[in-house]
């Protein structure tokens, strides 16, 4: 049998997530089958008993972690047998060890190592020595047994080179015994602090981490941004970064493990137990707790990466719609295209507004009228409310709308190989202004072609480990693109990779496949794609829409393998199956326990109702206008107590960066979120959203924006936006 893969975790994984072993051991069947997160939670529900995609993530991660486990216990155990020293007791404890730290523990003895004092010391034979005194019987006088021992030969000179070899040797035997390291781990992990102090002479240069200069706090409540920030200002050098524990209480634990009396032997060990933790146990826990710690703060900025991500993927799109996008540039000008609805570039041009304003208003007045312009998307960088400005003073006509839209990105798409692939003809200018106006279009399907890093959303996303960042937001990004869905004929092979079951590659095929033979014409004529198999098709064909088809089902969320039963509920009702979708008297007829048959429950059947009603559908919000306070384009231009409109960019777990239109995000601290106490900012505002905000502070010289969206008993000064939201 492999104890590696056919383990059954289910109950433990049960008990930890607080769930029925029969759904954890279905969901595992299905993951080991090859079925993809939104899938199962999707389409496989009588099999789950309906647990979504955070539970069935969660199952995933913790086999894994669970498996691993189990390879490792593994190794160690055919290292042990190879050494010659696995007993039936120390096969009892490396299969009892629960975690990874329990089972390094009890095979650290064990583990080939590089010679060290105690090595040394045992070479020499000084280990009898140190099993005499360690035994520290009444009477024992350790000068007296060690003279058994002084032999120049082995370098052993005196009594007291003998004395310290065997404390070397009892100081390991200390330092490596589970119990005690556990114990210590234990006090470290709830006793310990963090400290950290500024570099000698590098008071200037290290500025931004001044918070940090003579700093010191608790391990165990230090949150994610403030464990990177420190660890951060290590890696540049300009901080000094240690973990202490608690030394009294951890020397005190083992003298009471350890120590057995008061005599002279006694006092040896206790020598050597001070000795065992300041030179190995301590450096050792230090070592072990930078890297817990690590991995916690790392998981919750991912965190928190991923759930900002998730926001911003699912932000309202415009649709489709003529859009003209400008990216604003001073010196350089304006870079303007023209998008068609589905996105494609049918127009390019530059402008300069601040030299060439009158040529500036007729190329735009002749473009939106040329090309029906149904909006304006404008990039929020250098020069993004200037740009504003002059548009919104063109008189447009008022079904125009005018959006800043966060660029954040743009510029790594303009320069990315898929860009290249799209635009071979047009620099990078251009292609930074199509993803601006195409993210007002559709940010899901936008972002998409950027790495998730580059989008800003996250916050220390450049210090957390890069595997596991690209993970989770891969996570997001799939999760996102297959709750959506993703129309068939239209979409790029970037977010036909995403889809359950396709892929890069698959991707495409697909994409050539359409440009070979035409627009797919039913969900069926995938089968037709090179490599594109039957498992494939089951896992993608739900998530995958296609408009206007033969069969009205293909255009829904409702799994072609369904499509048998509403045919049934359809000829039951003596009706089609677009009847059942367009009248809703006809659906309300429908008894779903007339087609519970096996594998299909009550679940899958609300469901495909549900879809009936509204097939297709995109859950993601109507898009609504916005616009910044007029006036207000750049921090000289604030004052204390305006209340401002604004645009969330980012959510850490200590507050939220506000976009004003000034060119620099404020923030507003987690205490000035609501007249209550938060204890997550996700629980009162959203990336993207749109809010009133005060300001508070504005500090020039740190390029700071303090700002609240608590009430204000004091009367403020309300700057209003020159445009309401529509």
């Amino acid at each position: 049998m492999n104890e590696t893969t056919d383990t059954d975790f289910s109950p433990q994984i049960a008990t930890e997530l607080s769930l029925k072993p029969g759904q954890v051991a279905a969901t595992i069947t299905l993951l080991d089958e090859g079925g993809t997160i939104p899938f199962i939670a999707r389409y496989r529900k009588e099999q789950t008993d309906s647990l979504d995609e955070v539970a069935v993530t969660a199952i995933r991660d913790r086999v894994a972690q669970l498996r691993e486990l189990t390879q490792r216990r593994t190794t160690v155990l055919e290292s042990l047998e190879e050494q010659g020293v696995l007993t039936d007791e120390l096969r009892t404890k490396v299969n009892g060890a629960s975690t990874l730290s329990a089972l390094e523990d009890i095979y650290l003895p064990y583990r080939p190592k590089r010679r060290t004092r105690a090595t040394m010391a045992r070479e020499r034979g000084l280990e009898p020595l140190a099993t005499k005194i360690l035994l520290q019987q009444d009477g024992s006088m350790p000068e007296k047994l060690a003279a058994d021992f002084v032999n120049a030969e082995k370098d052993v000179a005196t009594v007291n080179d003998a004395l310290a070899g065997a404390r070397d040797i009892i100081a390991e035997w200390v330092s490596e015994n589970p119990e005690a390291r556990a114990e210590i781990r234990r006090l470290f992990q709830t006793r310990g602090v963090f400290r950290t102090q500024v570099a000698s002479g590098k008071e200037q240069e290290a500025q931004k981490f001044r918070d940090y200069f003579d700093w010191e706090e608790p391990v165990s409540r230090a949150p994610s941004h403030r464990i990177l920030a420190m660890r951060r200002g290590e890696k540049e050098r300009l901080l000094s970064f240690r973990i202490i524990g608690p030394e009294a209480e951890c020397l005190a634990a083992l003298e009471r493990r350890f120590l057995r009396g008061s005599g002279a032997a006694s006092d040896q060990v206790r020598l050597a137990i001070a000795d065992g933790y300041k030179r190995l146990l301590s450096l050792g826990m230090e070592t072990e707790l930078r890297v817990e710690t690590k991995r916690r703060a790392d998981a919750e900025a991912i965190r928190v990466f991923a759930e900002n991500l998730r926001q911003l993927l699912l932000a309202a799109p415009l649709g489709a719609r003529h859009v003209l996008a400008l990216d604003p540039g001073l010196r350089t000008g304006c870079k303007l295209v023209c998008l068609d609805r589905q996105g494609g570039l049918v127009h390019d041009d530059v402008i300069f507004p601040d030299r060439h304003t009158a040529k500036a208003a007729d190329v735009l007045r002749q473009l939106c009228t040329r090309h029906t312009i149904e909006a304006i998307a404008i990039g929020n960088g250098t020069g993004g409310r200037e740009t504003e400005r002059f548009v919104r003073g063109l008189d447009l006509p008022a079904s125009i709308q005018i959006v800043m839209v966060n660029e954040a990105g743009a510029s790594v798409y303009s320069a990315s190989d898929v860009a290249r692939e799209e635009f071979p003809d047009h620099d990078l200018t251009v292609r930074g202004s199509v993803s601006i106006g195409r993210r007002l279009m559709d940010p899901l399907a936008e972002l998409v072609k950027i790495d998730p890093k580059s989008i800003g959303v996250g916050q220390y996303q450049h210090d957390v480990e890069e595997h596991d960042l690209k993970a989770g937001l891969d996570d997001v990004v799939v999760s996102c693109v297959n709750s959506v869905g993703v129309d068939l004929n239209t979409a790029s092979h970037n977010l036909l990779a995403y889809v359950s079951g396709l892929g890069p590659q698959l991707a495409r095929n697909i994409i050539d496949h359409r440009r070979d033979n035409g627009p797919f014409g039913s969900r069926r004529q995938l089968l037709e794609v090179p490599r594109l198999g039957k498992r494939a098709y089951e896992l993608a064909a739900g998530f995958l829409r296609i408009r206007d088809a033969k069969h009205p089902l293909d255009a829904s969320a409702v799994h072609p393998e369904r499509y048998a039963v509403v045919d049934r509920m359809a000829t039951d009702l003596k009706c089609t199956v677009a009847d059942l979708i367009a009248q809703p008297e006809l659906r309300e007829q429908i008894d779903l326990q007339q087609y519970v048959d096996g594998d299909l429950g009550i679940p899958t059947l609300q469901d495909i109702l549900v879809e009936l009603a509204r097939p297709g559908r995109d859950p993601r919000e109507q898009f609504e206008a916005f616009a910044f306070a007029d006036g207000i384009e750049t921090m000289q231009d604030l004052e204390q107590g305006m209340i401002l409109p604004g645009v969330v960019t980012n959510i850490t777990n200590f507050g939220a960066f506000v976009d004003v239109g000034v060119h620099q995000d404020g923030l507003i601290h987690v205490s000035q979120l609501a007249d209550r106490y938060v204890k997550d900012p996700n629980d009162v505002v959203k990336v993207a959203q749109q809010i009133k905000v005060r300001v508070l502070d504005i500090d020039l010289d740190r390029k700071r924006i303090a700002l609240s969206m608590k009430r204000d008993p004091a009367e403020s000064v309300s700057v209003k936006p020159t445009t309401p939201p529509s």
